[in-house]
């Protein structure tokens, strides 16, 4: 079940809502517990009881640290304990036929697979865990006593199958002492709406763009066709994830978290840099907070800093996706962030404004071939594509058919990936308060009605994150 969906938007949602703000706060974690299962189980029952022996084992590890906290030797070996079971759940089931079918390669066995399907969110909740684990053991929050709080922080429904990644430090204090309000639930509900007129009426259908030119064969393929395809995935990518982790902001403003928001604006960057401050920034937050700083950051020399770099971005890669694409993704982005640490940081910075972010925007696009396509012969093709050598040539009429039918949407979509709506309604507020608070409920009220029109309407309803 995802949130763009009609029996989340017109079922499961209103449900919840109702019997969640009817219940004494006492109770709440514990239907927040419940309810937060059954979304899960609705896809994968199953894999409920992995998910269930995860909060288990990560509740009871912050348990034995704390009461071993003064024996060190003790308290850093259940965090071990708890990092090696946790990655080791996730490599077994995300990673375990990768690595088999690497090994089956080069040596030349036949090694069988293992059947196993990946376990929806199975990414997010692990890396909510292993924060929970280091907090405690750092100190940096406290422990949770209670089972069923400690549940619903890890399978809270708004961000359990896509994020954002909340770590425990940020929210400890909400599972406990959170605020519900009228007010607070308005401004989610407003939130949510935007995240889903995002997904729905922008990444949806400009994602049926893309997959007019994916489905086009290579050889015919135009250069113009090639940079206009990839960049509509980058576009649907950016609207599917950004719109779904505001659905998720939207909901637990709703409900009385405040959950930190996971992209702001990244095509607008003017370094690469930037561009990852700016994109799935819970995960940059969390690979810096939890792996990074710990090798030692940047504060043992250029050597150490290099190596501590491509470490975080080999594992940033591998985390998207058990296979080969994603880490030359993740090297690619290494590359460019040490060149702008090393080698051209100074003479980008010293360029116009305008040359920096088409920089940016040339480095994302092209790394967006290295994430779409894990054949590599399709990558490949579709790289010689972008480049002219595919006999296609520049353009031909029916490229620009194709871009004068989707015209408008693509307009759409770039202005939707700048902060200049939001800009202008600011302004609105401070020149013409009264019209601008009228007009808000009538946008949303309009951004609701026309994304439950496309999803009656329409079949194509895909999360491009789900398979991460």
């Amino acid at each position: 079940m995802v949130f763009s969906s009609l029996p989340f938007l017109f079922r499961y949602l209103p449900i919840v809502c109702a019997i969640y703000f009817i219940l004494p706060k006492n109770l709440r974690n514990a239907f927040l517990l419940l309810a937060s299962l059954v979304f899960y189980a609705w896809g994968e029952p199953i894999y409920v009881l992995l998910m269930l022996f995860t909060i288990t084992f990560g509740w009871l590890s912050g348990l034995m640290m704390e009461r071993y906290r003064e024996n060190r030797r003790v308290a850093v070996a259940v965090m071990a304990g708890n990092i090696l079971v946790s990655l080791g759940i996730l490599g077994l089931f995300k990673y375990g036929n990768f690595f088999i079918a690497n090994v089956n390669r080069l040596a030349g066995l036949s090694m069988p697979s293992l059947r196993l399907t990946l376990p929806l969110g199975i990414s997010f909740y692990t890396f909510q865990v292993l924060s929970y684990t280091i907090d405690i053991y750092r100190g940096d929050a406290e422990i949770q006593r209670n089972l069923l709080s400690f549940g619903a922080y890890i399978t809270m429904f708004p961000q359990l199958i896509a994020g954002p990644i909340v770590r425990y430090n940020t929210i400890a204090k909400q599972l406990n002492e959170r605020r519900e309000s009228l007010k607070l639930f308005g401004e989610g509900a407003g939130i949510f709406t935007i995240g889903l007129a995002k997904k729905v009426l922008l990444a949806n259908t400009i994602g049926l763009f893309w997959g007019e030119i994916k489905a086009m064969p290579p050889e015919r393929m135009t250069v113009l066709a090639a940079w206009a395809g990839i960049v509509a995935f980058g576009l649907q990518l950016y609207f599917d994830f950004s719109g779904y982790s505001d659905m998720a902001v939207g909901m637990g403003r709703m409900l009385g978290f405040s959950f930190e928001r996971n992209f702001d604006y990244p095509y607008i960057s003017q370094s690469v840099s930037e561009f990852w401050r700016r994109w799935h920034i819970s995960l940059g937050t969390w690979f810096r907070e939890y792996l990074y700083i710990p090798l030692g950051g940047n504060r043992r020399g250029s050597g150490r800093t290099v190596y501590n770099l491509l470490v975080v971005w080999a594992a940033t890669g591998l985390w998207h996706g058990a296979s080969w694409n994603y880490v030359l993704w993740g090297l690619y982005y290494f590359l460019f962030l040490v060149g702008e640490r090393y080698v051209w940081g100074i003479l980008l910075n010293q360029s116009p404004k305008w040359l920096r972010h088409v920089y940016v925007l040339c480095v994302a696009m092209t790394g967006w071939v290295l994430f779409v396509f894990e054949d590599m012969f399709a990558m490949g093709a579709f790289f010689q594509a972008l480049v002219g050598l595919v006999g296609g040539g520049l353009w031909n009429d029916g490229i620009l058919y194709l871009l004068s039918s989707w015209r408008f949407v693509l307009l759409a979509a770039a202005i939707g990936a700048t902060p200049l709506a939001s800009r202008l309604y600011r302004r609105l507020e401070q020149a013409r308060p009264a019209i601008a608070a009228a007009a808000k409920p009538i946008l949303m009220l309009a951004g609701l009605a026309l994304s439950v029109a496309y999803l009656v309407d329409s079949s194509y309803n895909p999360f491009l994150y789900f398979r991460f």
